[in-house]
């Protein structure tokens, strides 16, 4: 089992951090990963994106020119990479801040209001903690348990704030 996946959006999204999360989670799974950032010289409010493969085996090139699996944050994110998603692929869009409906049939689309439910939760800068949660249910490429891992290991000096993060994963998690 191989997965090629894209996160883009702004910087300070935190779509980098969702990537990171998702190859911590394979490590977990003693699975072979690779992580490739790439954003703009604004970095905050400039384009951001990353690239993430897990796998079973040794992992060829980090490149992901056809994704398994998309997360797009951002309108500018989602025709860049709508193509980009292989035939039966899935795509995730943050759709509080997206309006445009995705035109393609041949693939699953997971429409996710990001920024809305983080609010609920009483995160707004937590919108992609809610994105993670939705990826980790709708693309199965780590376990929720493994997940729940790596989130209690990245906030467990601050475990007023993983409360709170932990509420955003399983808004995203149990989005029908």
């Amino acid at each position: 089992m191989e997965s090629r996946i894209v996160i883009s959006g702004f910087g300070g999204q935190g779509v980098l951090t969702i990537g990171k999360y998702i190859v911590y989670g394979g490590m977990n799974a003693q699975k072979e990963v690779s992580w490739m950032p790439s954003y703009g010289p604004e970095m905050r409010g400039g384009t951001a994106s990353c690239s993430v493969v897990v796998s079973d085996r040794q992992v060829g090139s980090p490149i992901v020119t056809m994704a398994d699996a998309v997360v797009v944050m951002n309108k500018p994110s989602l025709s860049k990479y709508l193509p980009k998603v292989k035939k039966g692929g899935t795509i995730l869009i943050n759709s509080s801040l997206i309006d445009t409906k995705a035109d393609r049939q041949d693939i699953n689309v997971v429409y996710v209001p990001a920024n809305d439910l983080a609010v609920e939760c009483g995160s707004a800068r937590s919108a992609n903690i809610v994105m993670f949660g939705a990826f980790v249910k709708k693309v199965g490429v780590i376990t929720y348990e493994n997940a729940i891992s790596v989130l209690n290991d990245s906030f467990a000096k601050k475990p007023a704030v993983l409360e709170t993060i932990l509420k955003c994963f399983e808004r995203g998690y149990n989005l029908d």
